[in-house]
């Protein structure tokens, strides 16, 4: 009895670095999709928790208010951490590089 597959040849055994190039760009999509979900779950919350003391039949206007301002603060604060880790990921390259030269 002899096996047309060896012991290496079973699908998706090669991990992601030998997947095609669309299969890569989907799961980054899928990937970015469930970041942004969770964003928006993690904002709900909080916004939530801030600005709803007694939830009611329609928003009243200082509700809605302190919604408006809670999403757009955590969209500042969401902004600016990304803004500061992409200055230290930069930093710490540009520095690693002077090391290696």
């Amino acid at each position: 009895f002899t096996s047309s597959s060896g012991p290496g040849s079973a699908p998706g055994g090669g991990g992601l670095g030998g997947a095609d190039p669309q299969l890569q760009r989907f799961i980054e999509v899928e990937t970015q999709k469930q970041r942004f979900q969770q964003l928006v779950h993690q904002m709900t919350e909080l916004c939530w928790e801030k600005c709803m003391d007694k939830p009611g039949p329609k928003l009243d206007s200082r509700a809605e208010t302190c919604f408006v301002n809670c999403v757009e603060r955590f969209i500042d604060t969401s902004q600016f951490i990304l803004n500061r880790l992409e200055q230290t990921q930069k930093s710490k390259s540009a520095f690693s590089e002077s090391l290696s030269d």
